[in-house]
């Protein structure tokens, strides 16, 4: 088959050069979504990241409603297995028990995105209903990292990670609950922006009183295609329970300017949970770069009990997933999880969480309400609290204490086991506040890292333009300009 571009010219485009180009006439969005699908199937072999391609969508992309006036002009984009619905496709949320599951209508995001121009060309994976760190169930898949497939991409946004990463398509669907965009983000050398709430609608089935801590997003290679992504799909579907907010100019018209001189907070010390001394080094010299850009920059924590914040958001997990599977019991008229088709873990998450008093669900709000409120005091002192993504680095796979199929007896101490690696993005999702991964820093064997800024409700263009102001000063070279071992202009 004939490429319209060479793989090295490919892997140079973002999201939005590409559609410049459809624009010019100089490719179109067929030719786009081929050179895609042949990506997948040179690197997913090696990744196992692609569920699915819709090569009907390939063949025609505007067989599914795609705006080709959109700003993204038919750009290639795949979806997460998990979050928004597409009319009459397969949404099996990485789990055995919803295989064949084929949802009736397009979820409003699912809209936002085609009028956008983005061509929804396929399925990536991720964890049985996105519970866990990993992609990582041998009945279904493995996800492997591209930049050493001996390890994880970690999740849940798993297979979207290793897709960007692996040069295959500029941009892709994720969904985070607790870091899921963030944390795959930052190990496979990618920008992952968690908005704030009120920016991406998760109508019409659930909201922002159903879903507390659950948002959507994307992975990308460069901020600007992460703000013309926000630009373009944000907004409300009808009914929802609060107002939508617009931000006062377009992202990608506000990134183009600096910020002005930031008060940055640096902390790894986070309730109970501390970062490797590697990993203290590497936001240490994140800390540097951003004086040396002209922001004041110091340690500090916000006055917040944030043991009393880790149980609470344990809580919300434990009760939203059991009703989730209660849910999918129901509609099969089905009395409990089948040992066959749903992962251990999640049976646990289901048997502690089914019959959770509303008692304990409103202790849970009430330290939300506290935890958010502690973080807003703090933010009237700083724009940015700048941490580490994770305190440890990223696990090989076959590493099962963080995964659902872990034969851990005690759910507690298993969401326990998780909050001392992934202790850092969790509570924004609690607090409803923008927060970003940044591909600047490096573990010890190589593999990315990510620097993890977090800044008050609706600052979410503070920290886009934070995030161009660094992508500039490192001259648009993310991960040091290196690429990984599996690649499009290397597979």
């Amino acid at each position: 088959m004939t490429l319209a571009m060479s793989w090295d010219e490919w892997a140079a485009h973002d999201a939005l050069g590409l559609a410049e180009r459809v624009r010019k006439g100089e490719v179109s969005a067929a030719e786009l979504a081929r050179q895609a699908a042949a990506g997948i199937e040179m690197t997913d072999p090696a990744l196992g990241a692609v569920v699915e391609v819709f090569d009907d969508v390939v063949a025609d992309p505007l067989k599914d409603g795609l705006d080709p006036k959109g700003p993204f002009a038919g750009v290639p984009f795949l979806m997460k297995d998990l979050g928004p619905t597409l009319k009459g496709r397969l949404q099996e949320q990485g789990s055995l028990f919803m295989r064949g599951n084929r949802p009736a209508e397009d979820a409003w995001l699912t809209q936002q995105m085609r009028r956008a121009g983005l061509n929804l060309m396929g399925r990536t994976t991720t964890p049985e209903f996105g519970v866990c760190s990993s992609a990582e169930n041998p009945a279904l898949y493995v996800t492997r990292n591209p930049w050493n497939t001996d390890y994880t991409t970690c999740g849940s946004s798993a297979g979207t990670a290793a897709m960007v990463a692996a040069g295959v398509v500029p941009m892709s669907h994720a969904t985070d609950g607790g870091g899921s965009i963030r944390i795959p983000a930052g190990f496979n050398g990618n920008i992952g922006l968690k908005p704030s709430r009120g920016v991406f609608s998760i109508g019409p089935r659930l909201s922002d009183i159903t879903g507390y801590v659950s948002i959507q997003g994307c992975h990308s290679r460069t901020v600007r295609d992460t703000a013309a992504f926000v630009d373009a799909c944000r907004g409300g579907a009808p009914g929802e329970f609060m107002p939508y907010w617009t931000a006062p100019e377009p992202y990608v018209e506000l990134i183009r300017k600096d910020p002005r001189p930031l008060r940055i907070a640096l902390s790894h010390e986070w309730g109970d949970y501390r970062a490797t001394p590697h990993i203290v080094a590497e936001l240490e010299k994140a800390g540097r770069l951003l004086e040396e850009l002209g922001h004041h920059v110091a340690w500090a924590l916000p006055q917040a009990d944030l043991r009393a914040a880790f149980r609470a958001q344990t809580t919300c997990y434990i009760s939203n997933f059991a009703q989730v599977i209660n849910g999918l019991l129901t509609a099969r008229g089905l009395d409990r999880p089948p040992a066959e088709l749903i992962e251990p873990i999640n049976i646990r998450i289901w048997e502690a969480g089914k019959d959770l008093s509303y008692t304990e669900r409103y202790q849970m709000q009430a330290v939300f309400n506290s935890t958010a409120r502690a973080f807003g005091a703090f933010f009237e002192d700083w724009d940015i609290i700048l941490t580490p993504i994770t305190a440890l680095p990223t696990p090989r796979i076959g590493t099962t204490e963080y995964l659902t199929t872990s034969d851990n007896p005690e759910v507690l101490d298993w969401f326990e086991n998780l909050w001392k690696f992934f202790a850092y993005t969790p509570l924004s999702n609690l607090c409803g506040i923008p927060a970003i991964s940044l591909p600047m820093a490096q573990q010890e064997n190589g593999l990315p890292f990510g620097i993890h800024a977090q800044a008050k409700q609706a600052n979410d263009g503070l920290l886009l333009q934070l995030a161009a102001q660094i992508e500039r000063a490192l001259g648009g070279r993310w991960n040091d300009g290196r690429r990984p071992a599996t690649h499009v202009t290397t597979a």
